[in-house]
């Protein structure tokens, strides 16, 4: 059954004449990351092409780009007390920038770039005990808590360090170190955890799908096969239940599962599941169908798709914990979302279900 829906039907035809007009709308964004990412997801273009290279230029020099890197430094604007501080720490700077398709090998942002890493690898993360309870594995802050042979580890931490690290550049040993630390925690079951009841032995959602795309990224780029395991044992966490039901009951494990925002930080919804499981493997496993189906209910009649949540609160004068620099969830007309909008179609590209034809571009 498929919770969400819109209100009503449209012909198959109508909607491949929506989504092409969708992409060539995209490619037409003010966005240079929305037209980079419906380049490569969409249309599928090779990577290493001249005009892909441009585009990352044009990314780099972006409005948005340069505020994110400049922001923390206007006056009268207080710096956040720690790199991970959310939203508006250095590791979610790096992550969006990553995410967005920043060139690779920016030496303006390696002092950046190598404070974060050396945070996801200092001493306390080669270091680990038995954990007896969880008050104990909730205290001790000098090494990593395994309970009944399981990691307790916030993974995702090291997956999106990996992730931007293994992308932005510079930190190859890093990443191979961040790399080892993943394969090292990960669970019997493919993923991570970090709930200290001494019972959990299912892996976390929200802390494996970072770790996934870090290790996907990682070891398609740096060409190691361990990686690209690790990341497909890590899968099987999600296509198990569908991307976002319960293995016992079939039941939504939660809301937000099934919305779409952008971004998505540390948390797990169908549509990021479904464009990280695309850069893993195409085409799409048939174990995505539900999802898929779900992401495709959620289509608004004239084209494109909304943000129906967020995980962020927007800019303010005064930075405090849970706000970002930028706005994401601005919609164009309609109620549509670019970020949102190329991501759904990277995935119906993955699964099968939709071709982009240039010539009608």
């Amino acid at each position: 059954m498929i919770e969400p829906g819109r209100g009503g039907r449209i012909s198959q035809a109508s909607t491949r004449q929506n989504r092409q007009r969708l992409v060539a709308r995209l490619l037409r964004s003010r966005e240079p990351s929305v037209r980079l990412s419906t380049r490569l997801g969409v249309l599928l273009d090779h990577p290493e092409g001249r005009s892909i290279a441009r585009l990352r230029a044009e990314v780099r020099y972006a409005r948005r780009t340069r505020s994110l890197i400049r922001i923390r430094n206007r006056p009268g604007r207080r710096t956040p007390p720690g790199i991970y501080y959310k939203w508006l720490g250095d590791h979610w700077v790096l992550a969006h920038l990553a995410e967005m398709g920043y060139p690779p090998g920016d030496e303006a942002l390696r002092p950046r770039l190598e404070r974060a890493l050396s945070f996801w690898l200092r001493p306390t993360y080669f270091q680990e005990f038995e954990a007896a309870n969880p008050r104990e594995a909730r205290e001790r802050h000098d090494a990593v808590p395994r309970m009944n042979g399981r990691f307790r580890r916030c993974a995702s931490q090291q997956g999106n360090a990996l992730l931007y690290g293994t992308l932005l550049g510079f930190a190859e040993g890093e990443c191979d170190r961040l790399a080892e630390r993943l394969i090292h925690w990960q669970w019997p079951d493919g993923g991570w955890n970090c709930d200290v009841d001494p019972d959990a032995d299912t892996s976390s959602f929200g802390e494996t799908l970072s770790p996934m795309r870090g290790l996907t990224v990682y070891g398609n780029i740096r060409r190691v096969p361990g990686a690209l395991q690790a990341a497909r044992r890590a899968s099987e966490v999600f296509l198990r239940r569908s991307l976002y039901r319960r293995a016992t009951d079939g039941s939504v494990i939660h809301p937000d599962f099934i919305r779409l925002h952008y971004p998505l930080y540390w948390h797990y919804d169908i549509l990021g599941a479904l464009t990280a499981l695309a850069s893993l493997r195409k085409p799409l496993d048939p174990r995505c169908s539900e999802a898929l189906d779900l992401v495709e209910s959620m289509e608004l009649p004239r084209g494109g798709w909304a943000a129906t949540g967020r995980f962020f609160d927007r800019p303010g004068e005064r930075p405090r914990r849970g706000q970002d620099w930028v706005r994401w969830d601005a919609p164009t007309q309609g109620g549509m979302n670019e970020w949102i909008s190329v991501r759904a179609l990277t995935a119906l590209v993955a699964g099968g279900r939709f071709v982009a034809t240039p010539g009608s571009l």
